[in-house]
């Protein structure tokens, strides 16, 4: 069978911890930032885990 090959794209966005999970960084942090608290940018800041639900979609792109 011919290997499976990672999506690039996931592979930019989302890095897999030991664990198994996905680890992933917040959106609406890009542009447009005086608009929003610094609360919310302070919070938005930090990276957080993908869902539960995308995690079986996440290894199908990223096998390796």
């Amino acid at each position: 069978m011919p290997k499976i090959k990672t999506l690039k794209a996931a592979a930019k966005r989302f890095k897999r911890v030991a664990s198994g999970k996905f680890k992933r960084s917040h959106s609406h942090m890009t542009h447009r930032k005086l608009s929003k608290s610094g609360k919310r940018r302070r919070l938005l800041r930090g990276t957080a885990m993908a869902s539960k639900a995308d995690t079986p979609r996440l290894r199908r792109m990223m096998p390796n």
